[in-house]
């Protein structure tokens, strides 16, 4: 379980984000809402370790450690997963290569060959729609905004973290991508019992990701949370109930 327990959170001395306070259980998925600016992606960077984000209060805590002061490839290394709003480009880094690395260090008992890895990273890429030829490319090189997208999700895939985060890898995507990605999200979060914490401004991604708990923030503050009756009352009536 992931516990925010009282999180305040300041960038360059500007407060964003004001006694967080939310568990994310194995296996559940929790919607989070709100306007433009209210610190939605600010709680993402806070859990992922960002050092931009300054923790002033409060602490984090992920299957009983406490992670507060813990850095991002500690975080990654104890199962936190963070797929970016924004995927860089990094010239030079072959994607194949990439994976393998990321491959090797999550999975130290069971351990695929390289030409096992090959094949199932492509079967896996096939699924997503990913064209072979940009697992031979550097990382995000000349991709469109959804192949970034599938990208995090391979990525995802390889690490098999026990909670993901999820910022708004909706905004972009046609309607067949977005099916596709959230199928293989459903999956996983069933078989292996993820934790999803979903960040977005729209319904239509929890049409396909049923969320079982939905958190409205506003100004950095939870305002209020229900069940995925507050998705339509959002649809119907913005975040200004």
């Amino acid at each position: 379980m992931i516990k925010l327990k009282n999180i305040s959170v300041s960038v360059e001395g500007k407060k964003i984000l004001s006694n967080i306070n939310f568990d994310l259980k194995p296996g559940e998925i929790i919607a989070l809402m709100g306007p433009n600016g209210s610190g939605k992606s600010t709680i993402a960077l806070t859990l992922a370790g960002h050092p931009k984000y300054q923790i002033t209060s409060g602490q984090i805590i992920l299957d009983g450690k406490n992670i507060t002061s813990f850095s991002p490839d500690k975080r990654a290394n104890l199962g936190l997963f963070l797929s970016n709003q924004s995927p860089i480009t990094i010239p030079g880094l072959n994607v194949t290569s990439f994976l393998w690395q990321i491959y090797k260090n999550f999975h130290n008992n069971q351990k695929m060959s390289l030409l096992e890895f090959r094949s199932w990273l492509e079967s896996e890429a096939k699924q997503l729609e990913i064209k072979n030829e940009l697992l031979n490319r550097s990382l995000n090189d000349g991709f469109s905004g959804g192949e970034r997208k599938k990208m995090e999700l391979l990525q995802m895939l390889v690490s098999n973290p026990k909670y993901l985060i999820i910022d708004e890898i909706d905004s972009g995507l046609d309607v067949d991508a977005l099916k596709i990605i959230s199928n293989k999200i459903n999956q996983l979060a069933q078989k292996n019992k993820m934790g999803i914490l979903i960040i977005t401004h729209y319904n239509r991604f929890l049409k396909y990701l049923v969320p079982n708990r939905v958190l409205i923030l506003e100004q950095g503050v939870i305002k209020s949370s229900g069940g995925v009756e507050f998705i339509d009352l959002i649809e119907n009536n913005g975040f200004k109930k």
